[in-house]
């Protein structure tokens, strides 16, 4: 009986600290697009068209697309996309993806 207390305790403490890591990923994702991202996506991701940066909220891309081109970039976009968003890590991008496809 005390194996099982101690696994049920073990995975109800695994349980809060993983959405804990959660809150936090996304509360970086939002925190990280402010700063890397808004300035030319528009702070609701709406785009500004008069710099030809395109509307980020609503997008078809998938998180794993969005990471990719935070990450690598496109030859055909113009900077930052051009190449890989400098100063932006795996994790952060990942964050920010995911921050982009909570924007509606």
């Amino acid at each position: 009986m005390t194996g099982k207390l101690i696994l049920g305790t073990a995975f109800s403490a695994a349980l809060v600290l993983a959405m804990g890591v959660t809150t936090q990923g996304a509360e970086d994702g939002a925190k990280l697009y402010k700063t890397k991202c808004a300035g030319c996506h528009g702070p609701a991701g709406e785009g500004k068209p008069a710099m030809k940066a395109p509307a980020l909220k609503a997008t078809a891309w998938d998180a794993d697309k969005i990471v990719a081109h935070i990450m690598k970039g496109e030859s055909t976009s113009k900077p930052p996309h051009n190449k890989g968003v400098s100063g932006v890590n795996e994790a952060q991008a990942q964050a920010i993806a995911a921050f982009v496809k909570t924007l509606k």
